[in-house]
């Protein structure tokens, strides 16, 4: 039995969507709508998925759930990834590369995600353009930016030469969060911009996008969007639409 691979539109599932075409795994994807912003009943009603999170895996055939895109990865990878065609997205231990490839991979979620949202939410918030609290967290934003942009000035994918899962994790975050915020442009950040087109370039990239989010403009340039999903009151709106 095939993967079944529950993803919500417009969100970080679409990592797994992704890692799932580039690996050519058969998958069963099914597709959920935001209510308007907020995961709807029907993603919550999955055994296991009381609070609707997406992604949300299920193996079957191991009689397995799981949610969190960064598991869900490692899973993946660690069932299927350089099993039969030499794909594999991923960097073994004293193998070139490993340490920037759990760095990456880790520090998304644990540094950029966490910067972005932050940012989102003070920016949906009254709170003056001088307040000192919303300026810390758009520091800490721009230092996040500045951290990756520097990487990728002398490499071409966060690991190295090789593209790998480290790539999948934080392009999300780099684009399609933008969406909800924060509204934030990469001119000053051209190799970020240069990373995004090289993403956005890849094949697997295309399908996946076109799979499981194909009414949505990709956000994979320098320009941040001009409002956000949250402040035009969900995704009912056009703002993100092609």
């Amino acid at each position: 039995m095939v993967l079944t691979l529950h993803h919500l539109g417009i969100s970080q599932s679409e990592r797994i969507v992704w890692l799932l075409e580039e690996l050519g795994i058969e998958y069963k994807l099914v597709k959920y709508v935001r209510d308007p912003v907020l995961a709807p009943e029907s993603l919550k009603s999955i055994p296991g998925n009381a609070t609707g999170k997406a992604p949300f895996l299920e193996d079957l055939d191991a009689g397995i759930t799981l949610s969190e895109s960064g598991a869900i990865c490692e899973y993946i990878m660690a069932k299927y990834a350089g099993k039969d065609d030499g794909i594999k997205l991923n960097k073994k231990f004293a193998e070139e590369g490993y340490v920037d490839y759990i760095y990456w991979f880790h520090w998304v979620n644990a540094g950029l995600q966490p910067a972005m949202l932050g940012s989102m939410f003070f920016d949906l918030s009254p709170l003056p353009e001088d307040d000192q609290t919303k300026a810390w967290t758009n520091g800490r934003l721009h230092a996040a930016l500045r951290h990756i942009d520097e990487r990728l000035r002398d490499s071409k994918w966060l690991a190295g030469d090789d593209f790998t899962a480290a790539d999948i994790m934080v392009v999300y975050s780099l684009t399609t969060q933008r969406y909800y915020g924060p509204l934030v442009g990469y001119e000053k950040f051209p190799n970020i911009v240069r990373f995004l087109k090289d993403a956005g370039e890849r094949e697997a990239y295309r399908s996946a996008m076109e799979k499981g989010d194909p009414e949505m403009t990709l956000l994979i340039g320098a320009e941040a969007p001009k409002q956000s999903i949250l402040a035009a009151g969900g995704v009912g709106s056009d703002i993100w639409k092609k």
